[in-house]
């Protein structure tokens, strides 16, 4: 799997605390590694984010992404579950 990021991931990612951005790494690393890790919760999603998946960071903290193809994803943003969906 291939990964590319949106300028507004790069945004929200630097945001982030250290920790959290190496949590960040982590996940997106499993991610690379099989898009549907059952510790990924890796999920569809609804209502303005038609179309995109989130995976779970933390207890709190999602990455929502898009499949391009069956080997290319971009990753459109990161932050707090609350922020992303209310």
């Amino acid at each position: 799997m291939k990964a590319f990021f949106h300028k507004n991931f790069d945004k929200q990612f630097g945001k982030l605390r250290a920790n959290e951005k190496r949590k960040v790494a982590e996940r997106l690393q499993l991610f690379l590694e099989n898009p549907f890790n059952p510790i990924l919760e890796n999920h569809p999603l609804k209502g303005k984010y038609t179309d995109y998946r989130s995976i779970n960071i933390t207890g709190d903290i999602r990455a929502v992404y898009k499949f391009l193809n069956e080997n290319e994803c971009i990753f459109v943003t990161v932050d707090t579950h609350s922020n992303l969906y209310f």
